[in-house]
């Protein structure tokens, strides 16, 4: 076990260096392993002494930060965090920043997982993803399709969900058929509306050039051009699936991903995303990314309930899918 101390001259640096409810050094201890205690400006580090050294460094770093431009986050955090435990994973997430044209927020991959994801879609013209939840899958999807229309390299993005409940009937919902479809499609929506200005949104979407839109929806459809997202893929049916990857058309990419862990179609159905991995592995072309609780970049505590969930008394822990390795690919060889 090893120690170090870092001294803070201000006491306001601590309230903007540890973030809202100490979130930031959260972020820092639960990645490293170490415990951090702070009192009369005095910050303890304790741990391994490999932990405790890049810790210490990590803190240092962000304390720079905080004194420079007044405040940091969690991407600041995680930045640092990539830099600190390794130029190799830091250069690929580096190299994996997506240009979406948004000058008040850089996007990119905060793991190496994510990093794979990444360049994968944007080596393939059809990438899988199946990974927990909190893990980027819809959002990094949804940032490189923006990327790659502001590149023009497509023209138009369709945004695609099955309408499943989850486990609950809401009934027959109020409203026009938008109104109605509105809850199952929002976790699309927000996700680009976190990227792109709202009249913009609202513009490209009267333009048609984004499309959001159910997996029912999309039977008979021929897409050229397009960047095809379908989200929460696992409660796909196999004929849906066969369906959706089969309205690729000239010029598009297709990315498909979910949770087969969490399936929300009646007993006895088989989802086509379990499906569709096992049957395509092996095809030239399409990418399989496989992502776990440590590509999980949500509030710490999720990690630790996908792992409570998928551990080995968790019939969930049974996925015959097939295994990716660190970096997350099987298939087409080709991705990094």
């Amino acid at each position: 076990m090893s120690e170090s101390t870092l001294t803070l001259s201000d006491p306001q640096l601590a309230l903007q260096l540890f973030g809202p409810q100490d979130n930031n050094l959260r972020l820092v201890r639960n990645q490293l392993g170490v415990a951090i205690t702070h009192r009369s400006g005095q910050i303890r580090i304790s741990g391994p002494a490999d932990s405790v050294r890049l810790a210490t460094e990590i803190l240092e770093r962000l304390k720079d930060k905080v004194v420079r431009q007044g405040k940091i986050g969690p991407e600041e955090v995680g930045d640092a965090l990539a830099h600190a435990t390794g130029p190799r994973a830091a250069m690929a997430h580096e190299k994996s920043e997506l240009a979406i044209g948004n000058a008040g927020r850089r996007i990119r991959p905060r793991t190496e997982g994510q990093a794979a994801y990444v360049d994968a879609i944007r080596q393939h013209d059809m990438t899988f993803c199946i990974g927990p939840a909190g893990c980027g899958k819809t959002y990094l999807a949804v940032a490189t399709a923006v990327e790659a229309l502001k590149t023009k390299s497509i023209r138009k993005i369709v945004l695609v969900r099955p309408a499943v409940e989850a486990g609950e009937s809401l009934g027959y919902l109020p409203g026009d058929l938008q109104e109605k479809l509105n809850p199952y499609l929002r976790p699309l929506l927000d996700a680009i509306n976190e990227m792109v200005d709202f009249d913009q949104v609202k513009f490209l979407r009267e333009q048609d050039v984004i499309e959001v839109i159910p997996l029912a929806y999309m039977r008979g459809r021929t897409l050229n051009q397009a960047f095809v997202i379908l989200d929460e893929a696992q409660n796909a049916t196999v004929a849906q699936m066969k369906m959706f990857l089969t309205r690729m058309g000239e010029g598009s990419k297709i990315v498909v991903s979910g949770d087969i862990t969490q399936v929300d179609l009646p007993p006895g159905v088989t989802s086509g995303l379990r499906d569709a991995v096992q049957r395509l592995n092996g095809i030239p072309g399409i990418s399989f990314i496989r992502l776990n609780e440590n590509d999980i970049v949500r509030h710490p505590l999720v990690r630790k309930i996908v792992a409570a969930y998928d551990g080995p008394s968790s019939s969930l822990a049974s996925d015959k899918t097939p295994s990716t390795g660190r970096n997350g690919s099987t298939g087409d060889h080709g991705t990094p």
